[in-house]
């Protein structure tokens, strides 16, 4: 096994900042890329290049950027088992995120901190104390808290390489049956959680 630390998120993040509301008003066809925290629901997925909303960023008072790489969490959400779910912005343009969103910097693999981030084990830790209600919210220092396998650079990519293969293969089977789908998914899902699930080293 591989050498890793494991650390929270306040330790691996280089910022962690809140968001600032942009109204369903303010989106505008177009102007600044932009990501209001319903998206990151609807939207997008483990990681996104392009922000489908945009605005005037002259109409934004408060502005909170984001940029490539960047870990955006939404911290309010209907579900606890959703709360917190994150995506990672992979594209290059400088953009705006608004309220209920959680923006990350950090000198980690974009990509792998996506992955390591939607495991089972880092979405336990996102809804643990949760008190399940209409809207359910998070916030930074509890976003901060959240512990990860942190191996070296070289062995992210690695992990982000034979994920990124698993998940063109399931996109690759959307025109396919049903059921082969479900199955290479939960097959995805088991490989996902068994690269990013790590055994302790022995003293």
């Amino acid at each position: 096994m591989f050498g890793y630390v494991k650390l929270p998120l306040k330790d691996v993040a280089t910022e962690i900042y809140r968001g600032a509301g942009i109204t369903r008003d303010q989106v505008t066809e177009s102007g600044i890329p932009c990501v209001r925290y319903g998206e990151i629901y609807t939207t997008y997925n483990v990681w996104f290049n392009e922000c489908v909303s945009h605005t005037d960023e002259s109409e934004i008072i408060s502005k909170k950027y984001f940029g490539h790489g960047d870990v955006l969490f939404a911290i309010t959400g209907e579900k606890v088992e959703d709360i917190a779910k994150s995506c990672v912005y992979m594209g290059n343009e400088q953009c705006l995120a608004g309220g209920d969103i959680v923006i990350m910097k950090h000198e980690q693999n974009p990509k792998y901190m996506g992955y390591v981030l939607s495991t089972t084990d880092a979405q336990e830790q996102k809804s643990k104390g949760r008190v399940k209600s209409k809207v359910v919210h998070s916030n930074v220092p509890a976003i901060s808290e959240i512990v990860v396998p942190i191996p070296s650079l070289q062995k992210q990519a690695e992990i982000v390489e034979i994920l990124d293969r698993f998940n063109e293969i399931c996109n690759d089977l959307t025109t396919g049956l049903p059921a082969e789908i479900e199955a290479r998914q939960k097959q995805y899902e088991y490989y996902r959680d068994k690269l990013l699930t790590f055994k302790e080293l022995g003293a």
